[in-house]
C-alpha cells in the first residue's frame, strides 16, 4: 500500500464511504455517534487495520523528517548569525518600512507634521503676547 489517495476510498455495498465534500452540522453529528464497526466483514476490519498500522507509521516517519529539517534548519541560520533577535529586528524594520509607505500613513504623517507646526507658531504667538504683557506690566 502507497500513500492513501481520496479518490480510493473505501467502497461498501458499491457505495463509497468516503465523500469528498466536507461534512457539515448534522452529518458531523450522525457520524460522530454512528457505530461502522458493525457493518464492515471481518475482512474489511483487517484491512483497515493494516491501514491504520501504516498511516500511523507514516504519520511518525513524517514528524521525524519535520524535526530532522527543523533541526537542519536552526544549524543553517546559527552559520549565517540569523537569530530570533536579528530575525525581529529585520520583521520590525521591514514591517515599519512598509507600513511609512502606505498612503494612510503618509497622509497621517503630513496632517500631524501640519498641526505640529501651527502648534508651535501658536505657542510661539502666546509665548510673545505673555512676554509682551510680562513688559507691559514692568513698564507701569
Amino acid at each position: 500500500m502507497g500513500w492513501w489517495k481520496p479518490e480510493a476510498g473505501i467502497h461498501l455495498g458499491g457505495k463509497c464511504l468516503l465523500e469528498t465534500e466536507p461534512l457539515q452540522g448534522r452529518d458531523e453529528d450522525a457520524v460522530a455517534s454512528a457505530d461502522f464497526s458493525t457493518m464492515l466483514s471481518e475482512e474489511e476490519k483487517e484491512e483497515l487495520k493494516a491501514e491504520l498500522v501504516q498511516l500511523e507509521d507514516e504519520i511518525t516517519t513524517l514528524r521525524q523528517v519535520l524535526s530532522a529539517k527543523e533541526r537542519h534548519l536552526v544549524e543553517i541560520k546559527q552559520k549565517l548569525g540569523m537569530n530570533l533577535m536579528n530575525e525581529l529586528k529585520q520583521n520590525f524594520s521591514k514591517s515599519w518600512h512598509d507600513m511609512q509607505t502606505t498612503p494612510a500613513y503618509k497622509k497621517t504623517h503630513e496632517t500631524l507634521s501640519h498641526a505640529g507646526q501651527k502648534a508651535t507658531a501658536a505657542f510661539s504667538n502666546v509665548g510673545t503676547a505673555i512676554s509682551k504683557k510680562f513688559g507691559d506690566m514692568r513698564r507701569r
